[in-house]
């Protein structure tokens, strides 16, 4: 049976997985384990329960459960950052465990940033077009043309920024590690460092192709629903109407998430289906940013966070 790859792509049972600071997250059912490279070489493993924000039953209706899956997501993956940050020598001396003030401190921060550089720039950037006459008024196709060149342009110019880091392109070797030893787990090949090693480092179900959905699915949705929305009100007052719009689309983010989250499950679940390999093949092309070839060593660090979720085998 095909498993997923990310925690938040697929219901329960899973197998899903992120790259932390010289390590790897996987998660598995309700349980989650991070291995870490320590600095004398030692692989730490610890197995931790999964934090939930959906046993309700209503948030895990589809169309419902996209958002809170999203947040879910993040705590834990943060958590694992802060785990791995410490434990490979990156962080301060003495430094613990995030706090619960602190971990919401970090994802508002998170989020706001995330927010501002793809949903706030881009629209005051083809404000700004607007000005120069190169665009129409906020609800024009022209101006959600502009808008959606912007998202893609900053996203895409921001993770080809970050992975010139030496850092973060160990990161992103982790990254390819972590797919290529799930990719091996999927086709039911034994768990080894060479039959690991012969899978791809891209994978349709991947983080990356997730977000990409999820701008592609707002650029759409705000070019249909903010002509709509200035038709209940319209201020008057130019900087207010974008003001106005740019909180509309802040609040759009909720249902954007949710409908990219069925999106990408569909395509995951029929990857073999012409039109869910088109859909898939952006996030594809873009994991080529994402993901580097990892070295056996960052492919053994990924085998042991899967082999702790899934059995429990080696772990702390």
């Amino acid at each position: 049976m095909r498993r997923a790859l990310f925690p938040f792509l697929t219901a329960a049972p899973t197998v899903g997985g992120q790259a932390v600071i010289e390590g790897v997250m996987m998660r598995a059912k309700n349980r989650l384990a991070i291995a870490v490279r320590k600095p004398d070489g030692e692989i730490l493993v610890e197995l931790r329960p999964w934090f939930s924000l959906t046993d309700a039953a209503i948030l895990r209706k589809p169309f419902l459960r996209g958002f809170p899956v999203l947040l879910e997501t993040l705590v834990n993956g943060i958590k694992a950052l802060n785990f791995s940050a410490m434990q490979s020598g990156e962080g301060e001396d003495g430094e613990s465990e995030l706090s619960p003030w602190h971990l919401v401190v970090t994802m508002v921060v998170a989020l706001g940033v995330a927010l501002g550089l793809f949903v706030v720039l881009p629209h005051f950037l083809s404000a700004l077009m607007q000005w120069f006459g190169l665009s129409g008024d906020v609800e024009s196709l022209s101006f959600n043309a502009w808008d959606g060149m912007y998202k893609m342009v900053v996203f895409v110019g921001y993770i080809g920024i970050i992975s010139l880091v030496p850092d973060i392109r160990r990161v992103f070797q982790y990254h390819g590690a972590e797919h290529k030893v799930i990719w091996s787990f999927e086709n039911g090949d034994e768990l080894t460092i060479a039959n690991a090693r012969a899978m791809s480092r891209l994978h349709p179900r991947c983080g990356t192709s997730f977000l990409l959905f999820v701008l592609a699915v707002s650029i759409l949705l705000h070019t249909a629903l903010v002509p709509l929305l200035l038709k209940f009100y319209k201020p008057d007052v130019a900087i207010f109407k974008h003001l106005y719009i740019v909180g509309a689309k802040l609040l759009f983010m909720v249902p954007v998430s949710c409908l990219a989250y069925e999106i990408i499950r569909f395509a995951g679940k029929f990857n073999s289906n012409v039109l869910c390999r088109m859909l898939c093949w952006p996030g594809l092309v873009l994991q080529m940013l994402t993901t580097k070839e990892p070295d056996d060593s960052q492919i053994e660090v990924a085998m042991a966070a899967l082999k702790c979720a899934v059995n429990e085998e080696g772990c702390s």
